[in-house]
């Protein structure tokens, strides 16, 4: 099925990531934080600006629901697997700052304070994150950071904020590198450290600006590139479109403590099937995606719940080379992801391949392709297992041809591990950072 071509721009990827790992170093933020893609809850895309605690109080925005979900993450055994973060997003605030200028949490749905909270999250082992705009008002309405950022900062810092994102809704696009690179300045003078989710690539892209991302490395830990994210199929075909359309602009910029964010993960709600559901997760990985859940952890279904504590794929996603992958095969519907990840064996990296299938046509589509045409060149072979079916395929070399069976809107995940000849151990090298 693939071709010569196909192999052939595998091989260069390979290469261009390499210098890429080599060289980003030099220009990135170095806050020391989220050394691998961070993990993790937030409320956004699940429970929206739901603000009415009398009648739905289980679903309103509120400090109950935050402490739930706390304790989901640990009991259910999400934190075990490395999800840390629990993610405030719009609508905790009250609509006006006090007369002295400071952010209030909404008084009746945050009785406790945002203080409390964060102590509550952290008693847990957890780390507690909040959400803010650099604009005059949240996307809901709620009041922004302009004009206030030394007191913003100062307030997250006395609250043990351990994660901002900041929102780019009521602000000037042209005014955001300077703006944002000003706040991450003031957070970091805050002694605090605290992850900078950013959100001005976005907001330059549809102002018609080209992001700086020499900037944007310097100045954020992760930052959105694109839509946000909506409850369907539609909309994470979109933002997977966009991330292989457009890879050789945006991959490059991406690495340990620096990431692209296609935002979050919706597996488990409403709008993705079960196939669905593990190709968001299985490409989002590929991605070195944060992978930061947005789902009812009180209802979420065995199977969906099964994806997002998936271990083998978990790891992919935190590989610590933080090398972000790419689509190297794309017709009638029949796509091919792979990223480099650890082991090393002397120049040959280990992959992770996902093969999707965009196709409608109500049946699986059989893809066959050789290692070789992937790029998977080492004469030693490598160890190959399916990271959802959990089948071991042993020692395959360049030329076996591997055929895999893929639903409609589904993935098949392979990983290749560069096989270790044990008469030559040396030749093993593991690699967790520069």
């Amino acid at each position: 099925m693939c071709s010569e071509r196909v192999m052939n721009q595998c091989i260069s990827i390979f290469y261009i990531t390499v210098i890429v790992f080599v060289t980003e170093y030099t220009n990135a933020l170095e806050n020391g934080l989220v050394r691998t893609p961070p993990m993790g809850w937030l409320s956004w895309e699940r429970f929206r600006c739901n603000t009415d605690c009398k009648n739905d109080p289980d679903n309103c925005i509120s400090e109950r629901l935050f402490q739930v979900m706390a304790d989901l993450l640990i009991t259910e055994g999400y934190a075990a697997a490395g999800y840390e973060y629990v993610n405030v997003d719009d609508c905790w605030l009250e609509k006006h700052r006090s007369p002295s200028g400071q952010l209030i949490a909404d008084r009746s749905r945050f009785p406790s304070g945002m203080r409390a909270l964060s102590d509550y999250i952290h008693s847990k082992g957890l780390k507690f994150g909040i959400y803010e705009d650099y604009g005059n008002y949240t996307c809901a309405g709620y009041p922004g950071i302009i004009g206030h950022q030394y007191e913003d900062a100062r307030l997250f810092a006395d609250w043990k904020v351990d994660y901002v994102k900041l929102d780019g809704c009521y602000a000037f696009p042209h005014e955001m590198e300077k703006g944002y690179s000003e706040f991450q300045d003031i957070l970091n003078k805050t002694g605090r450290p605290m992850v900078f989710s950013c959100s001005w690539p976005v907001y330059q892209i549809y102002a018609g600006i080209r992001p700086n991302y020499t900037s944007i490395k310097e100045n954020c830990n992760l930052w959105r590139n694109y839509d946000d994210v909506q409850d369907s199929w539609v909309s994470v075909e979109s933002i997977i479109d966009y991330y292989g359309n457009n890879q050789d602009l945006i991959a490059p910029n991406s690495g340990p403590g620096h990431w692209n964010d296609p935002d979050m993960l919706i597996v488990g709600n409403f709008g993705l099937s079960y196939d669905q559901a593990k190709t968001q997760f299985a490409i989002w990985s590929i991605l070195a995606a944060p992978l930061l859940m947005s789902v009812d952890l009180r209802t979420i279904r065995p199977e969906f719940k099964e994806i997002l504590l998936n271990r083998k794929i978990i790891a992919v996603d935190q590989d610590p080379l933080g090398i972000q992958g790419r689509r190297i095969y794309k017709h009638r519907g029949i796509e091919i992801w792979s990223r480099p990840i650890n082991p090393i064996v002397g120049t040959f990296y280990s992959y992770a391949i996902a093969f999707v299938n965009r196709r409608a046509d109500g049946t699986p589509s059989d893809i066959s392709v050789t290692l070789k045409e992937l790029g998977l060149i080492s004469l030693n072979g490598y160890l190959v297992e399916d990271l959802y079916e959990n089948v071991d395929y042993g020692i395959l070399y360049p030329s076996t041809k591997i055929k895999v069976k893929v639903n409609p809107s589904g993935v098949v995940m392979l990983k290749a591990e560069v096989y270790v000849d044990a008469k030559y151990p040396n030749s093993y090298k593991y690699v967790f950072s520069l």
